[in-house]
């Protein structure tokens, strides 16, 4: 089994998307539009409540409150890697060297 890397930081980036940094180093971004049609996570459409994420204890998961969060395992397997930044300089110096 994949041992799931934990989460350093969390930020939010537009309406109900996140930026999750994990202590491995990989970024993914996660869309949390989805959640908002459930019940639960109903209070995620207020942009105040949304912007009060924060990395849990151990970094394990990510909350809004005790009663809205999720998991490492959740951002992880469903997050959308974001492309190594070091690939992307790497890249634009080599077209800008010919």
């Amino acid at each position: 089994m994949e041992k799931i890397p934990k989460i350093k930081a969390v930020k939010t980036i537009g309406e109900a998307r996140l930026l999750i940094t994990f202590d491995s180093g990989i970024e993914k971004i996660y869309d949390c539009g989805f959640l908002l049609s459930r019940p639960q996570f109903h209070l995620l459409a207020s942009p105040a409540f949304f912007n009060a994420v924060h990395v849990d204890p151990g970094g394990y998961g990510i909350s809004w409150s005790d009663d809205i969060d999720l998991s490492e395992y959740e951002l992880w397997n469903n997050g959308n890697t974001v492309p190594d930044k070091s690939l992307k300089t790497d890249a634009a110096k080599n077209r800008h060297a010919t």
